[in-house]
């Protein structure tokens, strides 16, 4: 079904592994368009809990569009945004599921703009991102101008993007970009600790918190307090919460099933 990424879903888990090494993994259009079509397969299977994004090897996990196939395409660079990376990027948030980044490797232009929509991202130190349009007479797009300046301000956003220099992967944890940074060699255990955690947490109860922050980019704060009202109402219903308070009573772990 999938030629550009693989995908399988096990315990769980949704693991999309982008599988274009000869292109360090660029972004086609084909490849978008699978990426988009397996958050979405994971976003209607009741047995998912997690999602996993990355990439083959060790160099890349996303060097950015592909220029030579969006030319092959004969579309606009607005037709390509919007018929493909916005369905992507939107896919991504709005999934009620958390979304894993492992950051196996450089992490440019889109690319970069794809590991800042992900709800967390654990890199390894050796790896860097780079927001490189402006090397190219282009500004950063798929998501970028509106995850930057809400995760490190205006003038980090603007140093950033105007100069598309190299930021380590220790950089950009300090700035906020990241989650986690680990040595190459502890970058799979680290990854499947975040995955077992959100594997065995309250599902619901963690989609509902994904909606909410993104709701709160753009609301005020009585739109805030209604959206909380209505979430709590709705996971008050829930199997997990009424296992989470009987656990609680009972001072033992819960046993959170994601109902």
């Amino acid at each position: 079904m999938y030629k550009n990424l693989i995908f399988d879903i096990l315990d769980g888990v949704a693991r999309i592994t982008l599988n274009r090494p000869d292109v360090f993994h660029a972004l086609s259009p084909a490849l978008i368009a699978e990426i988009t079509s397996a958050i979405q397969t994971a976003a209607d299977d009741n047995s998912v809990r997690v999602v996993l994004l990355t990439a083959t090897g060790e160099k890349a996990f996303c060097s950015g569009a592909d220029l030579k196939e969006a030319a092959a395409s004969g579309k606009g660079a607005g037709e390509i945004l919007k018929e493909y990376y916005e369905p992507m990027i939107n896919a991504i948030r709005d999934i009620p599921k958390p979304v894993i980044c492992r950051m196996n490797g450089l992490a440019v232009g889109a690319g970069c703009s794809l590991a800042l929509a992900c709800d967390v991202i654990i890199a390894a130190e050796d790896t860097y991102l780079s927001l490189l349009f402006v090397q190219i007479g282009l500004m950063p797009d798929a998501g970028a101008t509106f995850f930057l300046p809400r995760l490190i301000g205006l003038a980090r956003s603007f140093d950033l993007a105007s100069t598309g220099r190299r930021i380590s992967a220790a950089e950009a944890r300090q700035m906020g970009l990241i989650t986690e940074v680990v040595a190459r060699e502890a970058l799979d255990e680290a990854t499947e600790k975040r995955i077992l955690y959100y594997r065995h947490a309250p599902t619901l109860a963690i989609g509902a918190m994904k909606h909410a922050f993104n709701q709160s980019m753009h609301s005020n704060l009585p739109q805030m307090l209604e959206n909380e009202r209505e979430s709590q109402e709705m996971l008050f219903g829930t199997q997990d919460v009424q296992e989470g308070i009987s656990a609680f009573l009972q001072k033992r772990k819960p046993d959170f099933q994601g109902r």
